[in-house]
């Protein structure tokens, strides 16, 4: 099994990019823009950091994100950003079976 190693460093810079789960011919990002910055926006009001750049594509974005001196925990503020805006946006995607199982939505 993977084990993946985080390092949560406050102040740090992080560069990320997201994809949807279905890419092909999707423009679920750009259709409910919206949604996704009040999203955004939330998660900043929740837990702040800087955000350097963001650029938004049809089916992906790209940041470049500031942690703040005190939290270098950018994984909750990934998770809190992408299930804010999966709860703001209607049921209807394709859904995996491992998923299903996980009760997660098809989304990311």
């Amino acid at each position: 099994m993977t084990e993946y190693r985080r390092f949560y460093i406050p102040k740090a810079m992080w560069f990320f990019t997201v994809n949807l789960a279905e890419r092909r011919n999707n423009r679920l990002l750009i259709e409910k823009i919206d949604v996704l910055r009040d999203a955004f926006r939330f998660v900043k009001q929740q837990r702040p950091f800087y955000m350097n750049a963001v650029v938004i594509m049809p089916d992906h974005l790209h940041c470049i994100w500031t942690m703040p001196s005190d939290d270098g925990d950018f994984s909750i503020r990934w998770n809190m950003l992408k299930g804010r805006f999966s709860r703001s946006i209607d049921v209807g995607e394709r859904v995996s079976k491992s998923r299903q199982k996980r009760r997660e939505r098809g989304i990311w």
